[in-house]
């Protein structure tokens, strides 16, 4: 079944960078550079400059403001389309612990990318009663759709 637009037809979506006069690959590499990097505004500023792009740091800021959850959203649903692959995989880790002088097991369910999907301490090590929890945990919060 297609997905109905969400505008009537004939209606197009109105184009976010509309109002602006920077282009909008200039503002995406901004709101990247803040969002990715662990750099302050006034470092995104400087590397704009070293680029020959001359904007202060409060245009950075009122572009992350105003861009960043729309960057966001691209960034979920691209991830997603790519959980839905089948190269998703996870697998359930278990590490022995001491907690005051009583041995534990902490179980954790890693995706691929090594992202800790779920994770608890248990007294006993009862692998089939972990597994399922687990995969009961996995698929009811993070497991993709399939189509």
């Amino acid at each position: 079944m297609p997905k109905q637009p969400p505008y009537p037809l004939g209606i197009t979506k109105p184009n976010p960078f509309r109002f602006f006069k920077t282009s909008p690959e200039i503002i995406r590499l901004a709101v990247v550079f803040d969002i990715r990097f662990p750099l302050s505004l006034r470092n995104v500023e400087d590397l704009l400059h070293e680029r020959g792009i001359d904007v202060s740091h409060e245009t950075i800021r009122f572009w992350w403001h105003r861009f960043g959850p729309m960057f966001a959203a691209e960034i979920r649903t691209r991830r997603i389309e790519a959980m839905r692959s089948s190269r998703w995989r996870w697998h359930l880790d278990e590490m022995f612990l001491k907690i005051n002088g009583e041995t534990r097991y902490l179980r954790r369910a890693v995706d691929h990318e090594g992202e800790v999907l779920e994770s608890f301490v248990t007294k006993s090590r009862d692998k089939s009663a972990a597994l399922k929890s687990s995969v009961k945990q996995c698929i009811s919060t993070v497991s993709p759709k399939r189509s």
